[in-house]
């Protein structure tokens, strides 16, 4: 298991994994600038320029304000956002990281089939759904676990990454209930695995590297339990 992860580090200089961290990363701003667009122009639609309050009297700087404010509040869930819609951007990529591994590493390998665009598209928007979905209810449950809270972080993101990763890793080269089946069967490696992904999900920045990075060590582990080699 760490072998792996220490393999996909050592292969971050590789032209496609770069490739695919600065698509996932693009991307994933085009789409916060695009929703903050969209709040703020229907925000303006339904404030008035001006307002008058009680004692104070008008005010014509409310546009500005509800500007300003909504960046910076735009600023604040980016922190929160980029990982998720940058993983899930990535998934749609994933084939690139994982060929790149296989070419590096296990050469002899025939072509993998990949999966039907349609599917990878929904696989990767319910995995956007349920990360972000865990975590908005994490950020209420987590501040009650105390000294817990960071152990059910790593944990909760942990599973997600390596049961979503491996299964989108292993569907390049069996079927759907293949996939589940293998993943049934190294449930608890597959979790730690995610876990070790899930540490640098903490550090800003750093982050962004944990799609790319989960992609080429589940690839690697995939290979591995396929043939019950030892990870």
């Amino acid at each position: 298991m760490i072998s792996s992860f220490l393999k996909s580090m050592a292969q971050l200089s590789d032209r496609r994994f770069r490739n695919v961290i600065w698509k996932g990363v693009g991307l994933s701003l085009l789409l916060l600038a695009a929703i903050y667009a969209l709040f703020v122009t229907g925000l303006s639609f339904v404030t008035p320029d001006t307002i008058t309050l009680p004692l104070v009297g008008e005010i014509t700087i409310v546009q500005s304000l509800i500007t300003w404010g909504s960046f910076l509040l735009m600023m604040v869930l980016s922190v929160f956002l980029m990982f998720p819609v940058a993983s899930a951007f990535t998934g749609l990529f994933l084939d690139e990281v994982s060929e790149a591994v296989e070419d590096r590493h296990y050469p002899a390998l025939p072509p993998a089939k990949g999966q039907p665009i349609g599917d990878v598209i929904v696989d990767t928007a319910n995995f956007l759904g349920l990360m972000i979905g865990l975590n908005i209810i994490g950020l209420i449950v987590f501040p009650f676990t105390g000294p817990f809270a960071p152990l059910c972080f790593f944990g909760m993101n942990g599973f997600l990454l390596g049961r979503e990763y491996f299964q989108m890793v292993a569907m390049r080269r069996m079927d759907r209930k293949g996939a589940r089946a293998l993943h049934r069967d190294n449930g608890l490696t597959i979790w730690i695995a995610g876990g070790l992904m899930a540490v640098p999900l903490a550090i800003p920045v750093v982050n962004l590297l944990v799609p790319v990075l989960a992609a080429a060590t589940f690839t690697h582990i995939f290979e591995a339990v396929k043939t019950r080699q030892r990870v």
